[in-house]
């Protein structure tokens, strides 16, 4: 509750403040419905959370304050200076609330009957003269019924604002840029002075002392509303520039200490390399935003777009709180639009032909964005026509791109890549949308400015994607430091698995395999890179003798190895953008400076795993997979160890989960079984040897098998090798957890019985259901609302109920959840949203042929009026819960499930 009453704090602070300004501008222009909508919503926000967050006399103060605005919005009362200064007055009322909740924890002692009668009247249209408050300042309403503690406010820093609205430009702004909702979508304007009209009904305040919260203690706290500031991004930037130079000042002297064996100058550059970590990640966090801020007008862009050429188009866009560089994520808006526009009109055919093709009448277009190998790669694929290579040929001979003979030794893809010189253009007519032939060579600029690439595959009627991979650029990251043919590369240990040895005494090999080298590491073959060949070394060695170093890596799921000449250590490195002239050489992704002053390049994972893809063709690959299937088809990965005795015994290492050693003080005695606390629960620890004992101090290897939310630890005395054998049990045994016996890297090793120990353990282990027929006995729901703060408390609740939760944040999102085929057994949804509202959307839900159509459906809103019931009914919700009703919420939910599996 700690958590969720500070997020409800400073998103209600947030709203206050864009309430106070809107109300300003709309008591200017009482026509203006857009404004009037948006702050109705916002205090009907407020009055839902608070009733969920049982806080009564705030709820009832924002109700009664919705009320009189219902009644403007609904045209009933005309607007009057006289009532909006009401309303100012019991937000102010609300802020001072809040004050003392944030102070003490508890809203305060008191009565606002007073002010309530107030807005019942000014809602009946009664508000007399004397009824008419004074326009009383944020600040004065804070010292006299709310103490220093919301002093803090920064709305009220100037003591001399008798209005209390006269914020700066810049406080209204962030406050109006960080409110939920279709704020975001109107410019958010300064709030001008505190109109005319307001003050001309002023007068001074003279409230009861019983409508006011006592003044709570002094809080040596700053309010929740302040705790983040706007700051230029030219003073982040710098700020990123000298912590870079700070991490390879601190990587130099590191190297010099790293050469002496005692230096007095150990322990400070430790501490000094501690800070300047904690530093780097703290300037790192700042600079980072999730790429969804540079994707939120895309929607509507597609909206009006279908509109303009009569286009049914669904945007799916995937991965939106994947981070990435503020700069970087400014810097790719512009191209993104363009692309997303350019998929729109050209990609997507028109409803008639993608009919007359046997395609559905929705065009899809996806936008993804996920991190790969150190490096953002963001997608734009389309369902349509692909392009058209024919006409793009006709297009470079006829704009002397390319010559006749040139273009004939192309393939199609080289083709395709013409769309990206400059002015090149194969629309027919220009519009408004695209076709100016000033398009996708800026696009390709843009990003090649941040030091990104582009590239595009199309293929006819089945669509186009283009692939934009943006670099680790300005940024800092851990790196591998290798060596080959004398120089030093670096390679971003996100990509690196694990690092191997081959040669004499070795398990690990390189073999050939149809002229192709392969790693086998245990029981799979790896493809095999030399990076001494990729640099284009005159002579190549024979990899299969020898020892050599092996680095496995792993990008997008395909797992390779890069033999390498040494191995360094691991180093904090800062990323500088690849040179120009180096820019098409795809292995490497920018360059460093290390600890002794060199210069390096660092190895792109991404440009390693396509040279391996262009030189494996489909029957090579088809063929390594053949004969690897083949070699290890009788052979078991087998984990050896020792236990009570020095003879081997051995389990099958695909059982086994995990390696651990746990302290032995750790390990408790209870209800005659050895437990440990592992990871968040209690595992039964039970020895691999029916007289062996555990150990009484230091450590105790165990053997960790888990199953769905389940443990067991087999302890052993010592782990001693993993090998892959072929699996022959020779000699059978009637002994309590062994198999038998057979012949393991040339010793006769007891094969222990895993099942006896697990049941040792917990003798239903292998009577309860699969993880997977336990969620499918769990009912799956749909919540869509607006307010992520309430979808964020609503959320674990249900879980908690034993529901599959699905949470959307629009009426739009959840129907794109119908299109892609989602069921769900019941769907509760919020009223009031922006855009679809909640009526809206149930009748789309119940209309014609849905699939949804006989899904229980319950209205969820804290408007509690006999219209709104009625309402709801006529719209086909089966239900209508308060939101600040919890326990009936939950009981109705039962309820309506309860009665749908009946009537199925």
């Amino acid at each position: 509750m700690d958590d969720l009453l500070s997020e409800f704090l400073t998103e209600t602070a947030e709203n206050l403040d864009v309430i106070d300004a809107e109300l300003v501008k709309f008591e200017q222009d009482p026509n203006d419905k857009a404004i009037l909508d948006n702050i109705f919503r916002l205090v009907h926000t407020i009055k839902g959370t608070c009733g969920f967050l049982g806080l009564p006399r705030l709820e009832t103060v924002a109700h009664h304050g919705e009320t009189l605005l219902g009644k403007f919005r609904d045209g009933a009362l005309t607007v009057t200076p006289a009532a909006v200064t009401l309303i100012l007055e019991s937000l102010d009322h609300i802020k001072s609330l809040l004050a003392h909740l944030e102070s003490e924890g508890v809203e305060p002692e008191g009565s606002d009957d007073e002010l309530i009668a107030k807005l019942d009247r000014a809602a009946a249209g009664e508000l007399e003269s004397g009824d008419a408050p004074a326009a009383v300042s944020v600040e004065s309403a804070t010292e006299d019924e709310a103490g220093e503690a919301s002093e803090t406010s920064s709305d009220n820093e100037d003591a001399s604002d008798a209005s209390g609205y006269n914020a700066t430009e810049e406080e209204l702004q962030a406050a109006f840029d960080a409110a939920p909702g279709p704020e975001e979508d109107t410019p958010a304007a300064s709030a001008p002075a505190a109109a005319p009209e307001v003050k001309s009904e002023a007068k001074p305040a003279s409230e009861p002392a019983a409508a006011q919260p006592p003044a709570p203690g002094k809080s040596d706290q700053p309010s929740l509303k302040n705790q983040s500031i706007r700051v230029n991004v030219d003073v982040l930037e710098d700020l990123m520039t000298m912590v870079s130079e700070l991490v390879l000042t601190r990587n130099q002297l590191l190297q010099m200490v790293r050469n002496t064996d005692d230096s007095e100058f150990k322990g400070p550059l430790q501490r000094l390399s501690n800070v300047t970590a904690e530093l780097q990640d703290a300037v790192m966090k700042t600079r980072m935003q999730p790429i969804g801020n540079a994707w939120q007008k895309l929607p509507r862009i597609i909206r009006d777009i279908s509109q303009d050429v009569d286009k049914k188009i669904d945007l799916v866009m995937e991965g939106q709180d994947t981070e990435l560089d503020r700069q970087v994520l400014e810097l790719i808006k512009d191209p993104l639009t363009h692309m997303i526009r350019n998929s729109a009109d050209h990609g997507l055919e028109t409803t008639p032909e993608r009919i007359a093709k046997g395609k559905p009448e929705l065009g899809r277009i996806t936008l993804r964005a996920f991190h790969e190998g150190g490096h953002i790669i963001i997608e734009i694929a389309d369902d349509g026509a692909g392009l058209n290579t024919e006409k793009i040929k006709e297009k470079a001979l006829s704009n002397g791109v390319v010559s006749p003979s040139e273009v004939a030794t192309l393939t199609e893809n080289q083709i395709h890549k013409f769309i990206f010189a400059p002015g090149f253009s194969t629309a027919a007519k220009v519009t408004n949308i695209s076709g100016r032939g000033v398009g996708m060579d800026v696009v390709r600029t843009n990003i090649e400015l941040i030091g990104g690439t582009i590239d595009l595959v199309s293929q006819e009627n089945k669509g186009t994607t283009f692939t934009i991979k943006i670099p680790l650029t300005l940024a800092i990251v851990s790196a591998l430091i290798v060596e080959a043919n004398t120089d030093k590369f670096a390679i971003p240990q996100l990509a690196v698995i694990e690092l191997v040895r081959t040669g004499t005494g070795s398990d690990y090999t390189i073999e050939t395999i149809n002229s192709t080298k392969v790693l086998r590491l245990r029981n799979r073959l790896l493809p095999l890179m030399d990076l001494n060949a990729l640099l284009g070394s005159a002579s190549e060695r024979d990899l299969e003798t020898g020892s050599h170093f092996v680095v496995v890596m792993e990008v997008g799921g395909q797992r390779f190895g890069l033999v390498v000449d040494n191995v360094y250590d691991t180093e904090e490195i800062v990323v500088k953008p690849v040179a120009n002239v180096l820019r098409d050489i795809a292995m490497f992704s920018g360059n460093t400076i290390l600890g002794d002053g060199s210069v390096i390049m660092i190895i792109d994972p991404n440009g390693i795993a396509k040279e391996i893809s262009n030189r494996e063709d489909e029957a090579q690959t088809e063929e390594i997979s053949e004969k690897a299937a083949r070699a290890s088809q009788n052979k078991t990965a087998m984990l050896v160890f020792k236990a009570g005795s020095d003879e081997p015994k051995a389990a099958p290492l695909s059982l086994i989960t995990r390696l651990e050693e746990i302290d032995v003080a750790n390990i408790e005695t209870s209800n005659g079984a050895q437990l440990v606390q592992y990871r968040g629960s209690l595992m039964t620890v039970v020895h691999a040897d029916a007289y062996g004992s555990l150990k009484t101090e230091g450590r105790q290897p165990v053997l960790v098998f888990t199953d769905d939310q389940r443990s067991m630890g087999l302890a052993v005395d010592e782990i001693v090798d993993i090998v892959d054998e072929k699996l022959n049990v020779e000699h059978i045994s009637d002994q309590p957890g062994v198999i038998g016996s057979a012949v393991v890297k040339g010793r006769a090793t007891q094969v222990v019985d895993v099942a006896y120990f697990l049941t040792q353990a917990y003798p239903d282990w292998f009577d309860r259901a699969p993880c997977e027929e336990i969620k499918a006995g769990r009912k799956s729901i749909l919540l869509v609302d607006d307010n992520a703060f309430f979808r964020n408390m609503l959320s674990p609740m249900l879980e908690i109920a034993g529901y599959e939760v699905t949470a959307t944040s629009s009426a739009d999102e959840a129907l794109g959840l119908r299109e892609h085929g989602h069921a769900f057994d019941l769907i509760v949804s919020d009223i009031e949203m922006p855009g679809m509202d909640g009526f809206t959307f149930a009748e789309k839900v119940r209309e014609g042929d849905s699939n949804w159509a006989a899904t229980p459906l319950l209205a969820l809103s804290g408007l509690q009026t006999p219209e709104h019931m009625a309402r709801s009914h006529e719209a086909g919700f089966t239900d209508y819960v308060a939101k600040n009703d919890r326990d009936r919420l939950i009981a109705m939910i039962g309820q309506a499930l309860e009665t749908s599996t009946q009537a199925a």
